[in-house]
């Protein structure tokens, strides 16, 4: 009999309404894109070549935490915490790519309180950012636990359920890209 796990079931349902929180801001923000603003909008602020390269890395850490995943299941406790260890170091390049895009934004004055464009930019992605974050902090408590102790069936499912969560993460990045910088280019 197949032994019911508790984790990724916990955390499908916390992804499941996530992802309605996040469709409601990626609406926003369409909605709000077809209104009239003056001042700073994504054709005069954003830089989707740059931001394309970060996001990369983010893309890319999903290829190396389906690494890790399948280090583990293998068994091969050194190489998981490689491809592990490669994850955070891309999402944490994620966000170093973020951080200088806000920084960039802010020195020329697109501050949420500016217009729609701005303020629906920063809080879309900005709960992105928030929510990588909790990824890279859960990543780091594995790599530790990693080095730690092996890992039972419990960890494994615990590694599974935090992937999950990180792909899930990647993937909406893929929207709030297309959606906010590749218009740019269209």
């Amino acid at each position: 009999m197949r032994r019911f796990d508790t984790a990724k079931l916990a955390v499908a349902v916390f992804i499941a309404s996530e992802a309605v929180f996040f469709a409601f801001l990626i609406i926003a923000y369409i909605y709000y894109s077809g209104a009239t603003v003056t001042g700073p909008n994504a054709a005069n602020s954003l830089d989707p070549a740059r931001t394309l390269v970060f996001t990369v890395c983010l893309l890319a850490s999903s290829g190396t935490m389906w690494m890790a995943e399948r280090r583990l299941a293998s068994a091969q406790a050194t190489a998981f915490r490689v491809w592990l260890g490669a994850t955070i170091l891309l999402g944490t390049a994620f966000m170093a790519g973020q951080a200088l895009e806000y920084a960039g934004l802010i020195s020329r004055t697109v501050v949420p309180e500016r217009n729609l464009f701005a303020a629906t930019f920063f809080t879309l992605t900005g709960f992105h950012g928030f929510h990588v974050v909790c990824g890279l902090v859960a990543l780091i408590a594995l790599f530790i636990m990693a080095f730690v102790r092996s890992f039972g069936r419990s960890e494994i499912s615990g590694v599974a359920a935090i992937s999950m969560y990180w792909h899930f993460v990647d993937a909406v990045w893929i929207f709030i890209f297309s959606l906010i910088y590749l218009t740019v280019w269209l």
